[in-house]
């Protein structure tokens, strides 16, 4: 088989809405490496957008799949449970950031989580509106698309969404906006628009993921928390992409001396395998009455028994302890290319969640151009990148926390390569 073929077979056969990053067909994955169809080999800088934390098809993942495969598939949790789901539960709830007595449910998708961290949120305060970020992403169903704060591609032509929910200005002092602007634009928005009595929840991803890799900085996030408790507003944390040991800790928020009141996870929560969670305090996850939450697929014992092996994983590696020192030396090998570089306008981002942002060296605004650019000279080596940001000029780093040493070498140098040759 060739790319080229299948490629033209998909153009006849899959809607032109699914996006495709590349036109590389995996054949197989090891690690950090993937393998196409033509036998080609790549080193894998996306881990299918932040879900391999562990690597392709960790040894541990997949023999606790095969253990879980031989012995069930599918009961569905709400007509037959299983222990598993139990136990995966008390394990989240002992590792969330929230204090005191927490809950958990397990639904599919990191969409699905989102939608049901805003059902429990309206649920549990009697009160409709949400407050969501510039730039920030939460998912491609309607109620992620309304939350989400970027509309090319995500909402562009699907007509009118959810009502109440607003969006704020998110803090970025590299683009002019600081702490203090943000929480002026949101008093605005208690003044103008929405009365903060009727808002049920704040989501906030502690790094935004499509938006760019930014940050919240932690004065903001103290003050969120503030606004919250002042008014009796829950505050969401979004963990989907930020979540299990991606930024050096096991959790994003555990960057913060404060904690959220619920928190959606995803991604690389079972290595590879669908399940998605809600965790949450105790008197909001319980305020939903039984059956307003849940799903077929929810909780499914195949994600479970992989998610059970993922947290071994983590905590056997040390992979938050990885994370920090991979994260060091992606970092340094940029900051070495900045004198030579001018449209490098900034290096940032927390354990192994790196970004590069460029900017044009003449005009000093934003260059998607010179972004792609190299992520598709990087491509033509061997190396699969991700762009991101609301211009599209951001090149993020998702790297399995798991590569090799002598792998992450080849890669950077792939990396250096490609900005230099981009440059000249």
């Amino acid at each position: 088989m060739k790319n080229a073929e299948i490629s033209q077979r998909k153009m006849q056969t899959i809607a032109r809405g699914v996006g495709m990053t590349t036109q590389v067909y995996a054949d197989r994955a090891e690690n950090s490496e993937i393998w196409d169809v033509e036998g080609r080999r790549y080193i894998d800088f996306s881990s299918g957008i932040a879900v391999v934390n562990t690597g392709h098809r960790h040894p541990r993942v997949i023999e606790a799949v095969k253990a879980q495969l031989d012995r069930f598939t599918h009961t569905c949790h709400q007509v037959v449970p299983y222990e598993s789901y139990v136990r995966l539960g008390e394990r989240l709830n002992a590792i969330a950031p929230m204090k005191g007595d927490k809950r958990t449910i397990f639904v599919t998708t990191g969409a699905e989580a989102v939608e049901n961290a805003v059902k429990i949120a309206r649920n549990a305060t009697g009160r409709q509106a949400v407050i969501a970020f510039a730039g920030g992403f939460h998912g491609r169903t309607f109620m992620g698309m309304a939350l989400t704060g970027k509309v090319q591609p995500y909402k562009a032509g699907f007509g009118a969404m959810p009502a109440d929910v607003f969006h704020a200005p998110f803090p970025v002092p590299l683009h002019g906006v600081t702490t203090a602007d943000a929480l002026a634009a949101l008093d605005r928005l208690f003044k103008a628009d929405v009365d903060p009595a009727r808002v049920a929840a704040i989501i906030i991803e502690p790094v935004q993921g499509e938006g760019g890799f930014y940050e919240v900085p932690r004065d903001f996030m103290t003050a969120l928390r503030k606004i919250c408790d002042q008014h009796g507003m829950l505050l969401i944390a979004d963990e989907v992409q930020t979540g299990f040991a991606r930024t050096g800790k096991m959790f994003a928020m555990d960057h913060h001396d404060v904690a959220p009141d619920l928190m959606t996870m995803a991604k690389s929560l079972a290595g590879g395998f669908p399940l998605a969670a809600v965790t949450g305090r105790a008197e909001l996850m319980d305020a939903p009455n039984p059956g307003g939450l849940g799903g077929t697929y929810g909780g499914s014992p195949i994600g479970v028994a992989a998610a059970h092996a993922v947290l071994d994983v983590i905590e056997d590696e040390k992979l938050c302890d990885r994370a920090n020192q991979l994260g060091a030396r992606l970092k340094q090998r940029l900051e070495s290319l900045r004198d030579d570089v001018p449209e490098i306008s900034d290096i940032r981002g927390l354990g192994f969640m790196n970004a590069v942002e460029f900017n044009d060296a003449k005009t000093k605004l934003p260059s998607a151009d010179f972004a792609n650019a190299v992520r598709l000279k990087a491509l033509d080596k061997g190396l699969i990148l991700l762009t991101c940001g609301v211009h599209g000029n951001v090149i993020r780093f998702l790297a399995p926390i798991t590569i090799q040493d002598d792998v992450l070498t080849e890669a950077l140098d792939i990396l250096e390569a490609s900005i230099r040759e981009v440059r000249t």
